[in-house]
């Protein structure tokens, strides 16, 4: 008999305990990697509400497993943010999962590009986005050239394959 897990994915404040907690547990993990002060860009809680960002959290058998955010820039982008799966539920699918869900979030808001900026150390990360088809390039928006970042591009129009 084949067993489907369930993912679950829903969107909740960015001040809820849920991800807060999450959060939380992704600072611990980005504080253990030596990035100076200038090369850290992530939202605190009080920027993700102040900026706008669209904020999920997503459970693995009902089990809180990850989360992540996006900030639109109108139909021009959307800007994944604070990308986490807790350790234990790495390797399930959650991360695809996620990108998959903010894809269709900006693609129903008519964005046809998914960006993002991540750090050199986070190397699951960058194998999970350029697994699912981003591209790097220069940096974006307020982004500046930085040794200690990687900024990462997909298009995500009507016609991609793997944002389905």
């Amino acid at each position: 008999m084949l067993f489907r897990m369930t993912i679950d994915i829903s969107e909740v404040a960015a001040d809820s305990p849920e991800a807060v907690q999450l959060i939380r547990e992704l600072d611990e993990h980005l504080m253990e990697h030596p990035y100076p002060a200038h090369s850290r860009h992530a939202f605190s809680v009080e920027k993700l509400l102040r900026e706008r960002v669209a904020f999920f959290v997503a459970r693995y058998e009902g089990q809180l497993a990850g989360c992540g955010g996006i900030k639109m820039f109108g139909a021009d982008y959307g800007e994944v943010k604070r990308m986490f799966v807790r350790p234990e539920f790495r390797g399930r699918g959650l991360g695809k999962a996620m990108l998959r869900h903010l894809a269709e979030y900006a693609r129903t808001r008519d964005a046809g590009l998914l960006r993002l900026e991540t750090g050199i150390y986070e190397v699951e990360a960058i194998g999970l986005y350029e697994g699912f088809g981003f591209q790097r390039r220069t940096p974006f928006g307020e982004y500046v050239e930085d040794p200690n970042s990687i900024y990462f591009e997909k298009n995500i129009g009507a016609s991609s394959e793997e944002t389905r």
